[in-house]
């Protein structure tokens, strides 16, 4: 499916979404050593983040049709795809290092190129559609918040085992 012979990236955009959500949700334990973990006041409740992640990954389908229908050549189009691709193994990448290898010190590490994934999809989808990069905006500014959030369980928490 390249080119112009991907017939709707609607339902390519939702299966992305949905296998981002899935795999993401496989990688989070919420077993006993995240529930001890010292964690601040002001994180938020447990129940929010799914909530928040269905918002985030409807949002970036969105912005994935959008830019796919705005670019006009291969190569953007190939370039959407590999932005979206990187994105999707930061993001996975962050879950596997913080829950399943139970590393928020590696995640902390590691959440930096995640945000610079999601900058990079949004720098370069505003010239092709500035309402596909808006979209990426509330992702943009939940991981600000999460990389936060990693940056304060570390400090209360730190130093983790070896794995």
């Amino acid at each position: 499916m390249t080119g112009r012979s991907l017939r709707n990236p609607i339902i390519v955009a939702v299966i992305v979404a949905v296998a981002a959500a899935v795999v993401g949700g496989l990688l989070t334990n919420l077993g006993p050593w995240y529930y001890a973990l010292k964690q601040p006041s002001w994180k938020p409740p447990d129940w929010l983040f799914g909530p928040a992640w269905t918002t985030i990954f409807a949002c970036a389908a969105a912005a994935g049709v959008l830019a796919w229908r705005k670019a006009d050549t291969r190569k953007s189009r190939a370039t959407v795809i590999a932005l979206f691709a990187i994105n999707f193994c930061c993001n996975s990448l962050w879950s596997l290092l913080f829950f399943t290898l139970q590393r928020p010190d590696w995640a902390l590490m590691e959440v930096g190129f995640l945000w610079l994934s999601i900058a990079a999809l949004m720098t370069f989808l505003y010239p092709l559609s500035k309402a596909a990069s808006l979209l990426l905006l509330p992702y943009l500014l939940w991981v600000s918040f999460a990389s936060i959030l990693n940056w304060v369980i570390v400090q209360m928490n730190a130093p983790f085992p070896g794995v």
